[in-house]
């Protein structure tokens, strides 16, 4: 099977087992964890994601001992914005820090930078192609990444204890 994504300051992880040639990839708008009871769209936060990829990989017959990665995304698309508070950037040191804990090995990475990406995997082979996108898409997609964005604070706002600061 091939999946497909486009990614801004998203990252994408693509996971696979290569003695069961499995695989599967996520979506990671935000690091972090969310709390299932409050987002519709859990697996858009960093360990939600992370956890529920490597559960389907495993459930198809993978083993996470076997596992290895390749990440894809993390561009600061507002370079106005330093690379502590972008969003890319924090989300590509989440994902790795999370594989390194993992024991899972990164053997490919396209990450940083200010340009969006198409990336096809393919889940039997780890193959990976990647296009970069034109900056009209780069648009598209930031308005995209901040309506979801605005979403997610808009769940979160409903929630008595938490603050946003923008």
């Amino acid at each position: 099977m091939v999946i497909s994504t486009l990614l801004g300051s998203c990252v994408a992880a693509c996971l696979w087992d290569p003695v069961k040639k499995v695989g599967g990839m996520n979506h990671i708008l935000l690091p972090g964890r969310a709390h299932m009871q409050h987002f519709n769209t859990p697996a858009r936060f960093g360990v939600n994601a992370m956890e529920l990829l490597i559960n389907e990989i495993i459930s198809l017959g993978g083993r996470k001992k076997n596992l290895v990665a390749k990440i894809f995304g993390g561009s600061n698309i507002y370079p106005v914005l330093t690379e502590n508070l972008a969003a890319g950037p924090r989300n590509v040191a989440f994902v790795k820090e999370f594989l390194t804990l993992e024991s899972i090995e990164i053997i490919n990475e396209n990450t940083g930078g200010t340009d969006t990406r198409v990336i096809y995997f393919h889940t039997d082979t780890c193959d990976v192609f990647l296009k970069r996108t034109v900056s009209s898409m780069r648009e598209k997609l930031v308005a995209r990444e901040n309506q979801m964005l605005r979403k997610l604070m808009e769940e979160a706002a409903k929630l008595a204890d938490i603050e946003w600061f923008r």
